[in-house]
């Protein structure tokens, strides 16, 4: 049997950052089921940073919008520590900043596949 993308969630800390709990809680579940450890998830910037600070993370599943508030200082935070992530939103992706045009957009509801080869998979060799 050949490796799919998603296999690459084994063993990986992946933080979620959701605001709706079911979509939060799928998610979860999908990644434990691939032997994922997930960490969070959390729906407010604040203990994203925190977690962040606190716990390794392997990898990130973003959500634009948190209630009234947007997830930019924690991209930018994993930006810094050169931690892969993906927006998973179902907004337009034009109301995310140029500097994270980098990053997979993930529509909701997310494809655990997508995600993984965009956090685990082969890089670009242009960026």
């Amino acid at each position: 049997m050949s490796q799919t993308y998603s296999d690459l969630f084994s063993g990986q800390r992946i933080l979620i950052v959701e605001d709706e709990y079911f979509l939060a809680d799928n998610t979860r579940r999908q990644l434990e089921k691939l032997g994922a450890i997930v960490v969070g998830p959390t729906g407010r910037v604040d203990q994203a940073l925190e977690i962040i600070g606190d716990e390794e993370v392997d990898g990130a599943i973003l959500d634009i919008h948190l209630g009234g508030e947007l997830v930019f200082p924690v991209a930018e935070r994993l930006d810094e520590l050169k931690i892969p992530y993906v927006f998973a939103t179902g907004y337009d992706p034009s109301i995310i900043p140029p500097s994270f045009t980098g990053f997979v957009l993930c529509e909701k509801p997310i494809e655990i596949e997508h995600i993984a080869k965009a956090l685990f998979g082969p890089r670009r060799q242009d960026q």
